[in-house]
């Protein structure tokens, strides 16, 4: 069954950022981080092996893959037949909202604006990123962004540390945050993503 984007947001306070080089850290990564308690999945089309990472981690029990830095609708349809079940973007344009919409796969499209956030509405969307967070005002900016337009929910990524993430899970209209700080750079050490990340599934949410 599918996935509504409010019940990949709910899986975990953090949805791991993940831009994985080799196709060989695929399962280790995802064995470390679903036993660690972060079972969304974000993987970034930034690199050459995305989609057959994409599809290896599919295979570990309880991951639940989505694919972020969707930027049109080849690249929707790439992550979809590559088996995403949650789809991230860094902005939101009318043809890739209404091509992901009309998918029904899970949406969550990247805001900073009230512009940007009033179109997604108006496509029936009420679950933002918000991005690229740090440089887009903080936590000051998110909070007057949201009293106006409180249906919104929101996943603030870019910036976000293991230090601030409490801070930004305390408010109500935060779900979750995106994370990259999960997977240091460099060699992959599955021992240490999965304490990372089990540090990160305790993070209590506002």
């Amino acid at each position: 069954m599918a996935l509504t984007v409010e019940q990949v947001m709910g899986l975990a306070p953090v949805i791991p950022v993940l831009v994985v080089e080799r196709i060989a850290d695929a399962v280790p990564l995802a064995q470390a981080l679903v036993a660690g308690g972060l079972p969304a999945l974000e993987v970034t089309m930034r690199t050459p092996v995305a989609l057959e990472v994409m599809r290896e981690m599919a295979s570990v029990p309880g991951a639940v893959v989505g694919a972020g830095t969707v930027l049109d609708p080849r690249m929707l349809d790439d992550a979809l037949n590559a088996g995403a079940q949650f789809i991230v973007s860094p902005g939101l344009t009318d043809p890739l909202g209404q091509a992901a919409t009309a998918s029904g796969t899970a949406f969550l499209p990247g805001t900073a604006t009230a512009g940007d956030i009033m179109r997604g509405l108006d496509l029936g969307l009420t679950h933002f990123k918000f991005f690229p967070a740090s440089t887009s005002g903080g936590l000051p900016a998110l909070k007057a962004l949201a009293a106006p337009l409180h249906m919104a929910r929101f996943c603030p990524t870019g910036g976000i540390t293991a230090d601030s993430a409490p801070e930004w899970l305390a408010q109500p209209f935060v779900k979750c945050v995106g994370g990259s700080w999960i997977v240091p750079k460099g060699p992959l050490d599955p021992a240490l993503v999965e304490a990372l990340a089990r540090a990160a599934s305790a993070l209590p949410r506002g």
